[in-house]
């Protein structure tokens, strides 16, 4: 099945060509007829499925459709809720790709950030509305953001917002919105308290359920190398002195980071172009032919920008970064080894990744090979303290420690009700990683 078949419209098709996706993945094929008859939806799926996009398009399509038909005020009419600013970031720039050609406007909001950005594009108008549940309750309580107009309300990750606190503030949002609405309800598992939730707010709702990937192929050749952040420059130059490294795709977590590395790197004489949202289409457009002519050698990407990337033999994935959602890690190096070749998947981990590492290694049931053998070793103690720290938080039923990514608690959720002053500066575009068929 293609996209085309899902009765999709035509501006969103072509935003999905541009982004270089042709097929629906499951829980798309699944969710996207639903949602189009206007239904409620419960979707037991965890991120990497590509529920993003099965939720996104329809909602696109639906708020084109009503405005084609009838000139409606400046007002919010769909709502996404979400627990994390990062994930909050990565449904934004969903929308952002497949909405390009609708004209619909849409706006993100997150705490731990001035709000007066957010209050500016409140002001000039918004469709659709992707939250935090702390940020959006304090711009409710100052007057500048109304639900009265919501006529698609989502709840992603349902059970991630009732682990760290949020399911109070959820629950003071959703009477905040119309009852005569549809519910969209995201959740990877699904404990008696996240079904009773679902049971309260979703009406009739069609049920879809999907198994996320899990497991790397055994054609890539995965190495792990610790080393300090502040060495992974340098050891990222010694990697691509081999000469035999023809094509390197880099992965960093956010687009600050994608530029700050092509500059390492030309610096020293090796070709290096970026892909980021803040690129336009036609740049990236041009950074990617490069790469794919190898005109350009290495090419930095963000997790976001890299959906529509399929480069046949591309033998080096470097992880520069590792991602907070372990199943990023499986999209990323899926990437190479395709098609019955081989590849060689690189991940650099620093001291305050190791927790994501563990997530990783978790999710694919087995640990990734140490490299030992490079100029720049994290040492062996800060190794072992970390891992050791991490061990210590969770037997206290904190969560890891992870920096970068929230901790799970209901600290964390009153942090975000004071505009984030206590959480970890945003991650920025901190995304999960999909492969070429649309998956967000």
């Amino acid at each position: 099945m293609l996209f085309q078949d899902l009765n999709i419209i035509e501006p969103i098709l072509r935003a999905l060509k541009t982004e270089g996706y042709t097929t629906p993945t499951p829980i798309q094929e699944q969710a996207i007829p639903t949602l189009l008859q206007r239904r409620d939806l419960l979707g037991c799926a965890q991120t990497g499925t590509g529920k993003t996009a099965a939720f996104a398009i329809p909602i696109l399509q639906l708020l084109y459709n009503d405005r084609l038909q009838h000139k409606e005020q400046k007002t919010i009419k769909a709502l996404i809720l979400t627990p994390t600013r990062e994930l909050a970031i990565q449904i934004d720039e969903s929308f952002a790709a497949y909405g390009k050609y609708t004209g619909l406007k849409h706006l993100v909001i997150f705490g731990g950030v001035s709000q007066h950005g957010q209050t500016e594009a409140l002001r000039r108008g918004v469709d659709i509305l992707v939250a935090t549940p702390g940020r959006l309750l304090d711009l409710i309580q100052q007057r500048y953001i109304s639900l009265d107009h919501i006529k698609f309300l989502v709840l992603d990750e349902a059970d991630r917002m009732l682990d760290m606190g949020f399911v109070h503030d959820v629950k003071k949002i959703i009477a905040k919105v119309p009852a005569k609405r549809q519910t969209l309800f995201f959740s990877a598992t699904m404990p008696k308290e996240i079904q009773q939730l679902a049971d309260s707010i979703l009406n009739n709702p069609e049920k879809v359920e999907v198994t996320p990937v899990s497991s790397t192929a055994d054609t890539i050749q995965q190495e792990l190398y610790y080393v300090e952040k502040n060495d992974k420059r340098s050891l990222l130059a010694h990697i691509l002195k081999d000469k035999e490294i023809k094509t390197a795709l880099v992965f960093t977590r956010t687009k600050h980071g994608a530029d700050k590395v092509v500059k390492d790197l030309v610096k020293i004489g090796i070709t290096a172009e970026a892909i980021h949202g803040n690129k336009s289409q036609n740049a990236r457009q041009r950074a990617l032919k490069n790469f794919k002519d190898r005109t350009t050698r290495v090419l930095i990407a963000t997790d976001i920008a890299a959906r529509g990337i399929d480069i046949d033999e591309l033998t080096h994935v470097i992880n520069y970064e590792i991602p907070n959602i372990p199943e990023t890690y499986v999209h990323r190096i899926g990437r190479t080894g395709r098609a019955g070749a081989s590849g060689i998947a690189l991940t650099f981990c620093d001291q305050e990744e190791i927790e994501f590492l563990k997530d990783i290694h978790k999710l694919i049931a087995k640990e990734i090979p140490v490299n030992e053998a490079h100029p720049y070793p994290m040492s062996p103690q800060s190794i072992v303290a970390k891992h050791a720290e991490g061990a210590s938080k969770k037997g206290k039923g904190g969560g890891g420690g992870r920096t970068g990514a929230p901790k799970r608690g209901r600290g964390f959720g009153s942090a975000d009700r004071r505009n984030g002053s206590n959480r970890p500066k945003p991650a920025g575009e901190n995304l999960s990683g999909g492969r070429p068929s649309g998956r967000r």
